[in-house]
C-alpha cells in the first residue's frame, strides 16, 4: 500500500474507534480494503507461478525408472 493509503486507513481505523465513522467512510474502508486483497492476490499467483514451473514425468517415465529398480 502507498503512504496516502495507509494514512486513509488509519484515519478511518481512528473514526472507527471513536464511533463517529460515517456510512460513506465504511463503504471507502471496505473498497480500500478490497483493493489491497486484489493486489496481493495477483502478487501471490505471480509467485505461484514461478514455483510451479517443474518438469512432471509422464507416466511411461515414472514407470520405466521404477522398472529399473
Amino acid at each position: 500500500m502507498t503512504p496516502e493509503i495507509n494514512q486513509r486507513v488509519a484515519i478511518l481505523r481512528a473514526k472507527a474507534a471513536a464511533g463517529t465513522m460515517t456510512e460513506a467512510d465504511m463503504a471507502e474502508a471496505i473498497r480500500v480494503l478490497r483493493e489491497g486483497r486484489v493486489g496481493a492476490q495477483a502478487a501471490s499467483d505471480g509467485a505461484r507461478r514461478k514455483t510451479a514451473k517443474a518438469v512432471i514425468p509422464d507416466a511411461d517415465t515414472l514407470l520405466g525408472e521404477l522398472g529399473a529398480l
